[in-house]
């Protein structure tokens, strides 16, 4: 019984791997190359001149500039070369494709290969691709995109840098405007040291499987799993709701567009925690494998796949680095933790379960005593 259950529990992680990876790509259509962390702070501090009605931020990490238009005018942004390349007004979004800015712009990398017909000295032609009042784009002006840090960065990385003072020229009718911002190196924490903490916390998680299932102790240790990991799929729910907030999607109802088409692994994972946990607390049969199996997906397809935030100092998310560190470090500890005590309780319980050999009576060919 419990190798049957060990072997679907298997199958059931090898599915949700296999998902995640073939989810991988579409999701790169609505901000998926946002980075898991980074260790450049982009900061945009206003509209120059200001113009009332019109705001700029910037979301994921400082990977995409996001500009609200509510002036009642067009305003558009220029290019590289000082083309038109966007422009948001009443009427919705359009970008220009001849702007070689609309293609390089699509990925954070700026790696696109331009059309034939890109070219910043030809007459606009605009498309429209959205309605609303607000856009969001990568912008190479407010990244760092080399491979190695600045020279400054190389001489002195425990301190912080500026890299850049940047700015994004815009226009309204004729007149000249510009989005002003700043591009700093933020030194990264110590990632082993948060690694540490995480393995002791779950190590001391883990440990709870080593108290006998059947006694009393056991009972109260699957209760205190079953709450670790409510506790770790609420985390684990939370924080994509936080990358999807700082990718700037407004209302319920685009965070939840969002997390469907970006996140929703770690929801459904977080989601699947909690059930996990109340099945644990209700002490049903076969609570032992569902909080193996439970904490195994929170770890997994919650816990690493944000682990990137413990080396980096700049987390996608709206509240701070630190926090973000905390909240992973909890799933982490919650879900691979109830996996091994989960797995430990199995164990004890399949080797209590087993009959213990026959002795026979005497050896064979020995001579029975008279």
């Amino acid at each position: 019984m419990i190798r049957t259950l060990l072997a679907r529990a298997g199958l059931v992680a090898t599915a949700a791997c296999a998902a995640t990876l073939l989810t991988a790509a579409p999701a790169a259509a609505h901000g998926a190359d946002a980075p898991n962390g980074t260790d450049y702070r982009t900061r945009a501090t206003g509209v120059t001149p200001a113009r009332p009605g019109l705001e700029v931020r910037v979301v994921e990490a400082g990977a995409r500039l996001e500009l609200t238009n509510r002036t009642g005018r067009p305003i558009e942004v220029l290019g590289y070369s000082g083309e038109p390349y966007l422009r948001i007004g009443p009427d919705g979004m359009y970008e220009n494709s001849r702007s070689p800015a609309t293609y390089l712009n699509r990925t954070l990398a700026g790696d696109t290969a331009l059309p034939a017909d890109a070219d910043p000295a030809a007459p606009a032609s605009w498309r429209r691709i959205a309605d609303g009042d607000t856009a969001r784009w990568h912008d190479q002006r407010a990244l760092w995109q080399e491979s190695a840090p600045p020279a400054a960065v190389r001489a002195a990385p425990e301190r912080e840098h500026r890299v850049r003072d940047w700015s994004v020229p815009l226009r309204d009718g004729t007149d000249p405007l510009r989005i002003d911002g700043t591009l700093d190196w933020v030194p990264p924490p110590d990632a082993y040291t948060w690694w540490a903490v995480t393995i002791v916390g779950l190590l001391a998680v883990g440990a709870l499987g080593l108290l006998a299932a059947a006694s009393p102790a056991g009972a109260r240790a699957l209760s205190a799993l079953g709450a670790l990991l409510i506790v770790g799929g609420a985390v684990a729910v939370v924080y994509p709701v936080g990358r999807e907030l700082d990718a700037g999607a407004q209302g319920v109802g685009g965070v939840l567009v969002g997390l469907l088409s970006g996140q929703v692994w770690s929801l459904l994972t977080g989601l699947g925690a909690i059930a996990a946990g109340w099945y644990a607390l209700a002490r049903r049969p076969g609570a032992d494998f569902v909080v193996a199996l439970g904490g195994a997906c929170l770890a997994l397809l919650a816990g690493t796949a944000n682990a990137a935030v413990f080396a980096r100092s700049i987390a996608p998310v709206p509240w701070t680095p630190e926090a973000a560190r905390v909240m992973v470090a909890a799933v982490l500890v919650t879900g691979a933790g109830a996996t091994a005590a989960g797995v430990l309780r199995l164990h004890a319980t399949s080797r209590a379960a087993t009959p213990a050999p026959r002795v026979e009576a005497t050896e064979r060919g020995a001579t029975p005593a008279e």
